[in-house]
């Protein structure tokens, strides 16, 4: 076990979006929301595939992807991307960035594979943190893409109509 050779006790999961969530390890099978302990189960059957069991509900895990330390699993059919770091290589990545310097470029990712109903921006245009940059459909649903930062748009990508998968790029954005 990592813990028992490196004398690990803790890792910390990373989302996409940087959040940091830390584990104890070994791992027990139970989670904590604010202040409460629930108990959950992971179970693997024949007719299930593998799934979490909590409160007496069965919701299904799939790894869909895993490289190194970085896992895309689906969890009750939406996909979450994490990497799983060390304290060490935590430190480190912390170390990394900050000697990068400010990007000067946001990309606008689509987030789940789907169709472009609406592209709302030009080349050119200013847009505002939160302002919607694309209409994404995905399953039946219609989903407001929106800028994540303010800056003037470099890129267009995406055009209507088109399918895009996850992480396809659908605009480029110089930041202000």
């Amino acid at each position: 076990m990592l813990n028992d050779k490196l004398g690990i006790k803790k890792l910390y999961a990373l989302s996409s979006e940087k959040r940091k969530f830390s584990f104890s390890l070994p791992l027990k099978h139970k989670i904590k929301i604010g202040k409460r302990n629930y108990e959950i189960k992971l179970k693997t059957d024949e007719k299930y595939g593998t799934y979490i069991l909590w409160k007496n509900r069965k919701y299904p895990v799939e790894v869909v992807r895993s490289r190194q330390n970085k896992y895309e699993i689906l969890f009750n059919d939406i996909s979450y991307t994490f990497s799983v770091e060390t304290p060490f290589s935590l430190q480190r990545m912390k170390v990394l960035s900050s000697s990068k310097g400010k990007t000067e470029q946001e990309f606008v990712k689509a987030p789940m594979p789907g169709k472009i109903i609406d592209v709302l921006v030009r080349e050119g245009s200013n847009v505002l943190r939160g302002e919607p940059v694309v209409i994404l459909e995905a399953m039946k649903m219609q989903n407001e893409i929106q800028s994540p930062v303010n800056g003037k748009v470099v890129k267009v990508a995406a055009k209507a109509n088109n399918n895009v998968m996850k992480d396809d790029l659908l605009v480029e954005i110089k930041v202000d």
